[in-house]
């Protein structure tokens, strides 16, 4: 009914609103309905409302009168939960209903007005109502229709403003004036049993009370919530779009706080979700990776440089680069989150190498010429900066193209990018100016001169042999290979090749999911099971979760399911909530198995998911994908075959797992058929008999009350034990236009039928949810893939399949991630291309990146994990990292070509000068990633997703970078040799012209 009547009239107005990317449906027997429009990210949510609002309000005039005085709500919120608190009792005095209207009126208003709180309600109907409890038998022995009722109380129980008298008219002057008052609409059992149904004059007078029973009672019994065998009341917070969720949890755990004190005793709360618990823990170990990053950073730094003067020197380069980089993201608005601390802890690796670049250079002219720090520091300044600048444009221009990505792995690119980027660039800065400062200041030329014999500088001193003596094999196998186009490209070809193979072995992912410390379980029993076993079953559920070690506390709800907020009375949850991850052994995967294990003889079906990897977009972890009906006319029967059909293929495929649907057209339904002609002739109304019925079966309200600062409803409908079976409809009586009773039996029969309890829609289409996830060893990626050739091979025409939440997202990206590392390298080509003005020497840089690439993706299957997002953003600026390697050779070795050098002599020596902080830089960096690959607890997945890509390519990238650039710098450097881009062209490259560096340069004879 809620379908034809309003879903079909809204739905159409509001389809297309601009920034729109889908709309979900959902409406219940129960006569309730919800609209879900998701926006693009970005959207501005209050145009959106207001957009929204707009076409709602040009169509309101077509909605049904119900519908019009209860009025249509439009709110801008975030789709996922942002907390989820339980108020319950230890004192049985107190129940359900109780704790319902307690939370509802002393909790939620407060909580309502913290800022930035979208939504707070409490799951149910269990609001105060004033219940009318209609008794058939004796409305038909006084003659009472039920419309007779309903008038006897909007006539007596009325609001009233009699006025005043005395008010001065300006004609006659009056002493006093007095205000009339009326006591207005009635709030209590009593004055309702008082209303008068009939009177005559006889004196006789039929009250309410004599055919009806009043009571305070609940709006509806709809759901059973109960949190460790305690009966609770569950409240849901949602957030505003763009507000903070940290300050709003604070402030709402302050309130809570603070409205603690006022509770009845017995009565306490408990928050068992909280979607920043696992923010903060996985903040709070991604700080400590932090500081072990950079010891780790600064140890490698010292066993390279020998001394803790020249350690100290790149180590205050840390801070300073990040201080600066969080004033850059104060400017973007960015905050401190997981992604913007996985960039920090990167930028510790990444910020000291511009420093340890300027330091080296400094101790090798130090030795080499006897020189002063100043002195050496003047001379490294007039040599290197050219390559610090290159070296800074190739690493922030890497990061560049991601910042200007879209949708949810857009914020996740975005955010990273200018965190790194800003790090980055504030590095050569600090490398330009203050490293040299402190090089002045706080080193000595101590070489030559005697060393103490203390443990430590015996082991640097074994260690600069070791590294001598493999500088001087490096140099042996150089002036072997350099010069050997073949061995060159073939490394290439080995690598490019074992990508590709690498890439159809590796799984591909979208964000990971990680171990929130949340479960939520699913509890699905058949059709038609009543609200009262269902909540039997989602109690012995939470007895078994509770016997589960590693579980803190579940609450239990019957008649209500958290993935799609439905509502129904054999649908349930269970919030499981588990212990602190430094207080239980057990992952989130084997808490789960072992729950599989204990429930699966429950009597129902019980699915199992975590909350979604990125709040706001989805309700839950997994894919959620829709099945659509797009045919113009809907049989919900044959919807319900295809669905089960298509779900069955579904569940053969090894990838998928936990696949579930709520969908069903099996409820039990009785379809009443009415004999127009017989009804005709008993002057019986079909409209008239109809909204009998909707009073007497139903319940309707036709007026409200306030009390405790509250407004109540009041619900008149039949006493429940006239209506307990499907015949007892036949059994009631309606009013005819002669004002007799007449039997429904005399004109009306019952049909069982079956049919839908629920009916969800997407985008104009009739659709069902399906649920699941990736089976173990499979990801996101490869169930998508799988869902679509299952879609493709056995769907029939007209049906079709969509997706929501975080798979919509996964689905439409396509080759995005391809595409943006090749725009990437394409920018890393433009700068190279600017900074040697060559078209071919930047493939020296370009075409080093193939064996990181291959490491990268090699480390991530060794370490179990896919190519998911994190593993993207580690290879992206893997390949600034490495370009930056390359291009500390190939820098140098154009200045040795361009001082007379032939290039494969600059080549070798190149390559030579520059291994020595090519390793300890790369090796700085790969320290610090070591927390991250060894990373557990909250957050561990990502951690140990971007630092596995970090560091494999890394590792692999730099072993085989400084043996395949110098080669490829051969190659291109001779066919480049002897040629212009333009006339007259200097022999300077861009970066050393910026810095005014005017190197005494050798003429080449140059072939015109």
């Amino acid at each position: 009914m809620l379908i034809k009547s309003t879903l079909t009239i809204m739905e159409r107005a509001i389809n297309g609103v601009p920034g729109m990317q889908y709309m979900m449906s959902d409406a219940t027997s129960a006569g309730e309905a919800t609209v879900q429009i998701i926006f693009e990210p970005g959207t501005d949510p209050t145009i959106a409302a207001a957009r929204v609002k707009s076409r709602v309000d040009q169509i309101l005039a077509n909605l049904p009168i119900l519908v019009q005085r209860e009025g249509v709500i439009i709110t801008p919120v975030q789709p996922s939960m942002l907390m989820y608190v339980n108020f319950f009792s230890t004192d049985k005095e107190y129940d359900q209903k109780f704790l319902f209207n307690y939370a509802d009126n002393r909790v939620v208003p407060e909580i309502q007005r913290i800022s930035g709180v979208g939504r707070s309600e409490i799951i149910g109907s269990r609001a105060f109502a004033i219940r009318i409890w209609l008794n058939p038998d004796r409305m038909r022995a006084y003659n009472i229709s039920a419309e007779e009722v309903l008038k006897s109380i909007d006539e007596q129980s009325v609001l009233a403003r009699p006025g005043r008298v005395g008010l001065s008219s300006g004609k006659t002057a009056q002493s006093l004036e007095y205000v009339f008052t009326y006591q207005g609409y009635f709030n209590k059992p009593k004055q309702y049993e008082e209303i008068i149904i009939k009177a005559n004059p006889d004196g006789e007078i039929l009250k309410l009370k004599d055919i009806a029973h009043v009571e305070v009672g609940s709006e509806f019994v709809d759901i059973y919530t109960n949190k460790d065998g305690y009966p609770s009341a569950s409240l849901v917070l949602k957030q505003n779009p763009g507000s903070n969720s940290n300050k709003i949890i604070a402030d709402v755990k302050a309130k809570l706080e603070e409205l603690k004190k006022n509770f009845p005793p017995g009565v306490d709360y408990e928050i068992n979700y909280d979607v920043s618990s696992f923010v903060n823990a996985s903040i709070d170990q991604v700080l400590h990776t932090l500081i072990e990053a950079f010891i780790l950073v600064s140890l490698v730094v010292f066993l390279f440089l020998g001394d803790w003067r020249s350690t100290l020197i790149p180590a205050l380069a840390v801070p300073v680069s990040l201080i600066g980089a969080f004033i850059s993201m104060q400017f973007f608005g960015i905050g401190i989150n997981l992604i913007t601390l996985f960039a920090l802890v990167l930028a510790i690796g990444v910020v000291v190498d511009d420093a340890i670049v300027v330091v080296e250079a400094v101790h090798v002219k130090m030795e080499e010429e006897h020189l002063s720090p100043y002195q050496a520091v003047k001379k490294v300044l007039s040599e290197i900066s050219g390559a610090i600048i290159a070296i800074t444009l190739v690493m922030t221009a890497v990061f560049v193209p991601v910042a200007f990505m879209t949708g949810p792995v857009g914020v996740l690119y975005r955010q990273f990018a200018i965190t790194m980027a800003s790090a980055i660039v504030l590095s050569g800065v600090v490398a330009l100016t203050l490293t040299p400062v402190l090089c002045a200041m706080i080193l000595k030329n101590t070489h030559g001169q005697a060393r103490k014999k203390t443990p430590i500088n015996r082991f640097i001193d074994w260690f600069n042999k070791k590294f001598d003596w493999l500088l001087g094999k490096y140099t042996k196998l150089l002036m072997v290979i350099v010069n050997r186009k073949v061995v060159t490209f073939g490394v290439l070809i080995i690598f490019a090749f074992g990508i590709v193979g690498m890439n159809t072995i590796l799984p591909a992912g979208f964000i990971p999911g990680e171990d929130q410390g949340q479960i939520y379980a699913i509890i699905q029993t058949p059709p038609g099971t009543t609200l009262e076993r269902t909540n039997a079953v989602s109690l012995e559920l939470q007895k078994l979760a509770k016997q589960v070690e590693g579980v803190k506390s579940v609450t239990a709800m019957a008649g209500y399911e958290i993935l799609t907020e439905g509502r129904g009375s054999n649908a349930g949850t269970c919030l499981i909530n588990l212990k602190d991850w430094s207080e239980r052994k057990e992952s989130v995967k084997e808490i789960i198995e072992e729950l599989e294990e204990k429930t699966k003889s429950i009597g129902a079906i019980v699915e199992y998911f975590e909350p979604p990897a990125v709040p706001g977009y989805g309700a839950s972890s997994g894919f959620a994908v829709r099945l659509l009906d797009k045919g113009s006319e809907v049989d919900y029967q044959k919807f319900d075959k295809v669905n089960g059909d298509f779900l069955a293929e579904l569940k053969k495929r090894k990838e998928l797992t936990g696949l579930f649907s709520f969908y069903s057209a099996n409820y039990p339904q009785y379809e009443l058929i009415v004999n127009n002609a017989q009804a005709m002739q008993k002057g019986v109304s079909i409209g008239s008999a109809m909204e009998n019925l909707n009073i007497m079966i139903g319940s309707t309200y036709e007026q409200g009350f306030i009390r405790f600062n509250q407004y109540y409803k009041v619900y008149t409908q039949a006493d429940p034990a006239f209506r307990k079976d499907p015949t007892d409809v036949l059994n009631m009586f309606v009013k005819n236009d002669q004002g007799e009773m007449v039997p429904y039996s005399s004109f009306m029969t019952i049909k069982k039928t079956q049919g839908p309890n629920e009916i969800t829609r997407y985008n104009l289409y009739t659709s069902a949810l399906i649920n699941g996830i990736p089976a173990s060893g499979f990801t996101s990626g490869d169930a998508i893939k799988t869902i679509r050739e299952v879609a493709e091979s056995t769907l029939p025409k007209g049906y079709d399949i969509a997706w929501e939440g975080l798979s919509y997202d996964e689905a439409r990206r396509g080759n995005e991630a391809i595409l943006i590392f090749l725009v990437v390298i394409f920018f890393v080509y433009l700068i190279l291309a600017a900074q040697y003005e060559s078209f071919l020497l930047p493939f020296a840089v370009i075409l080093s990146l193939p064996p990181g690439i291959f490491g990268s993706f090699l480390l991530l299957k060794v370490m179990g994990l896919s190519n998911d997002v994190f593993a993207q953003i580690g290879l992206i600026m893997l390949t600034g990292l490495l370009g930056k390697n390359a291009v500390l050779i190939v820098e140098f070795a154009v200045q040795k070509h361009n001082e007379g050098m032939t290039i494969l002599e600059a080549a070798i020596e190149g390559a030579k000068e520059r291994f020595r902080p090519i390793l300890m830089t790369s090796f700085a960096f790969i320290a610090g990633l070591i927390p991250l690959v060894r990373a557990s607890g909250a957050g561990a997945v990502g951690n140990k997703t971007i630092g596995s890509s970090a560091m494999g390519g890394m590792l692999f990238g730099t072993i085989f970078g400084v043996l395949v650039v110098p080669g490829l710098y051969y190659i291109f450097g001779t066919l480049t040799e002897g040629k212009k881009l333009i006339r007259d062209e200097a022999f300077v490259s861009l970066s050393e012209d910026l810095t005014g560096e005017e190197p005494e340069l050798k003429q080449a004879n140059l072939k015109d």
